[in-house]
């Protein structure tokens, strides 16, 4: 089976082709966007599949990153990999930011419990805790800190994601650390998809709500409407 990966969680707007029957990655597109990735999206995609030798009739499923990541970019990556797997009659298959980053640690760090964590701002980190045989034990939740060291300490975890050197200053200790990034390598999605096989349509993980909030004005003439 062939997978059709994409990542629109961060800054990256990244996809590639994936052939799970062999494990080999057959090709990628991959762009630091910051934002515009709806405008880019079907573009990188199309680059994937061409770098792939592989059409839209050879997908098998289609995974996607469903965060916690950015708000738009999320929105923009599930609906893209929704529509495209309604179309072809093939699974779509969500995967978090933080169990991709915990197998990149795993991988690195084997037989160790891992500690993905994304720095969200507000003094507030996005976390997830998965034990020694890559079992989701805690999260994804909003953690303070405090929380968040507390983990790791109480684990003796590996860390991973951009809130990794945070959380080793607040424990006042050295960990070992795998990926720091705000999202995985493209290819890592598209594996964990295929050992997932097919569920429940992804939806974006948001862990709070966007920080554009209605005008008050708006709200007030609507209710006095």
């Amino acid at each position: 089976m062939k997978v059709l990966a994409i990542d629109c969680a961060a800054s990256l707007c990244a996809a590639c082709v994936y052939d799970a029957a062999a494990e080999v990655e057959l090709g990628r597109s991959v762009l630091d966007l910051g934002k515009g990735h709806a405008e880019h999206l079907m573009a990188v995609i199309a680059e994937a599949m061409k770098a792939g030798a592989t059409d839209y009739a050879g997908l098998g499923a289609v995974a996607v990153a469903v965060g916690p990541g950015s708000f738009t970019g999320l929105r923009v990556g599930v609906s893209t990999a929704r529509g495209l797997a309604l179309a072809l009659k093939v699974p779509a298959i969500g995967v978090t930011t933080l169990e991709a980053l915990a197998a990149e640690a795993a991988a690195a760090f084997p037989g160790r419990a891992v500690l993905a964590a994304l720095d969200a701002g507000r003094e507030e980190i996005h976390a997830a805790l998965y034990d020694k045989m890559s079992a989701l034990t805690y999260g994804p939740a909003v953690a303070t800190l405090a929380e968040a060291t507390a983990l790791a300490v109480d684990n003796a975890a590996v860390l991973a994601g951009t809130a990794a050197a945070q959380i080793a200053t607040s424990a006042g200790r050295a960990f070992d650390i795998g990926p720091r990034a705000a999202t995985a390598d493209i290819v890592t999605y598209a594996r964990l998809a295929a050992t997932k096989g097919e569920g429940d349509r992804p939806k974006p993980l948001y862990l709070r709500g966007a920080d554009a909030k209605p005008q008050a004005g708006f709200i007030l003439s609507r209710q006095e409407k």
